[in-house]
């Protein structure tokens, strides 16, 4: 294999690892952009979610049946989070809701081990396995599945939020919940729809992430970090600075293990932690975001 061909084909690995911490980047993004919070707990929300879709399967119920089920449980768990944790804290300091967030972290993480036990468990693989060879760069069928399918969930989300009025109603509670609530509009209702689409999303990342990894209650403690990595780069508050984030993030993740002697396969996770500290030190608002401007 030439050297250009190893380039490619390290690309279009990382462009698949980052295809899945884009779309719990979009997670992040989707709770800072509607209620301001970094939520510490969307990877666990998310691994939570992973296990009710595997608990369908073990009873029998096919995966792309299994699948919109755990989304709809997900869709209203991120309901409800919201309304009973998340609301009776709000408009408190930003270390309230950090301390909050960090014990949902927590408290997930032990429920799920509690229902489930930490016994690592094997998650189906959606895809079929194989590929397709490009000109001496091979791309398998499950690469292929995780972009797609998260391309379709930002075309979704774009539909929803561009075209439709429910999407208008979310966009102007995020861009001014004050004018919002003076306007007329059920502040709080919309804030409940938007941490349940920010569970749906987060969910399909950890069922897209559970085939390659195993099923246990901290296998979603890596991709966090990379999501959070992404969310930096892109910007918190930009959908697609999320998604070119999580791309970006995947393909240096990927070419610094394969390149890089001293990071390896086993100094990786220090990639993102790298680009979060640099992002912060020269844009701190990311690629798309825009900077905060305060008027006198």
């Amino acid at each position: 294999m030439s050297a250009v061909t190893e380039l490619l084909q390290q690309t279009v690995e990382g462009v698949g690892a980052g295809a899945v911490y884009a779309s719990l980047a979009l997670a992040l993004v989707l709770i800072h952009r509607f209620t301001g919070i970094v939520n510490f707990a969307q990877g666990e929300l998310a691994m939570l979610s992973t296990y009710v879709a595997w608990q369908l399967m073990a009873s029998g119920m096919p995966f792309w049946l299994a699948l919109p089920v755990t989304l709809a449980v997900s869709f209203v768990g991120g309901m409800l989070v919201e309304r009973v944790v998340i609301r009776p804290v709000e408009g408190a300091p930003e270390l309230t809701l950090v301390i909050v967030t960090v014990g949902l972290f927590i408290f997930v993480n032990a429920a799920a081990g509690l229902i489930w036990s930490f016994t690592v468990k094997d998650f189906p693989q959606p895809f079929p396995d194989g590929g397709i060879d490009l000109a001496g760069v091979s791309v398998g069928w499950s690469t292929l599945g995780i972009i797609g399918v998260v391309a379709a969930v930002m075309g979704l989300l774009y539909l929803l939020f561009q075209h439709t009025s429910v999407g208008l109603v979310m966009r102007a509670v995020a861009a001014n919940p004050t004018s919002a609530r003076l306007s007329g509009i059920r502040v709080g209702r919309v804030l409940m729809l938007g941490w349940g689409l920010a569970a749906t999303v987060g969910a399909v990342s950890g069922v897209l992430v559970a085939p390659l990894l195993f099923l246990e209650p901290n296998m979603m403690g890596g991709v966090l970090i990379y999501a959070f990595a992404a969310a930096t780069l892109g910007g918190f508050d930009s959908p697609v600075g999320a998604v070119v984030g999580g791309l970006l993030v995947g393909i240096a993740e990927t070419l610094a293990g394969a390149y890089v002697d001293v990071v390896g396969a086993d100094l990786k996770i220090g990639v993102p932690l790298v680009i979060i500290l640099v992002v912060l030190l020269v844009r701190p608002q990311g690629l798309f975001g825009r900077a905060a401007v305060e008027r006198a």
